[in-house]
């Protein structure tokens, strides 16, 4: 699994405008952030701006994927002597799903914002979703060389992996009572991390 990082090794690649925008967002939210707002903060001028994005949006974009891939390849555990790929896959997916929730740029956007994640919901797959299913594609196509994964078409199953995922980090809270063990978010994840299992194990 060559591309994929583990619990912090490396930090998140560094730019001052992604930075700035991320400020941005953080502070006032997507839709009350201006490019001259980023701009001004990151130290630069609107044009040098437009030379790398045409608006705002495809700027968010490439920010939610500097941050969504950061926080998916810190979730994966190192490999280790007698850890196969499928615990792994299994253990980073479930911690990525958490540390997905908890992320403060996901909260905001979530909050202010939740119009913004409709369509890589409903219409089409966007920059962060194509980065992630590269991601489970390579480490699929590890366990089916280490037999620890269950050999299917690697695609369709990266497709469905995200999709399971994607609608524990979407949907969660409105399935949990966390005034109840049973029923709280880590009976959720646990939950999570059985159907993960079953659905990886040869």
């Amino acid at each position: 699994m060559t591309p994929i990082r583990h619990n912090g090794t490396e930090d998140t690649e560094s730019d001052p405008v992604l930075d700035a925008v991320r400020d941005c967002v953080l502070a006032v939210g997507v839709r009350r952030t201006t490019l001259a707002d980023v701009a001004r903060r990151a130290g630069v001028s609107r044009m040098t701006l437009y030379r790398r994005w045409p608006d705002l949006r495809t700027l968010v974009g490439d920010l939610m994927t500097r941050e969504w891939i950061d926080v998916a390849t810190r979730a994966i555990p190192a490999p280790a002597p007698g850890l196969d790929t499928r615990t792994r896959m299994v253990e980073g997916l479930v911690a990525g799903v958490e540390a997905f929730r908890a992320h403060p740029l996901f909260h905001k956007i979530v909050d202010v914002d939740p119009e913004l994640l409709l369509p890589y919901v409903l219409d089409r797959r966007g920059a962060s979703q194509l980065a992630l299913l590269a991601l489970l594609t390579e480490s699929l196509r590890e366990g089916h060389e280490d037999g620890s994964v269950r050999r299917a078409h690697t695609e369709r199953q990266a497709r469905a992996l995200l999709l399971t995922v994607q609608s524990f980090t979407l949907s969660l809270r409105t399935m949990t009572d966390e005034d109840d063990p049973e029923l709280d978010s880590a009976a959720f994840l646990g939950e999570l991390r059985t159907l993960l299992e079953r659905i990886l194990r040869p």
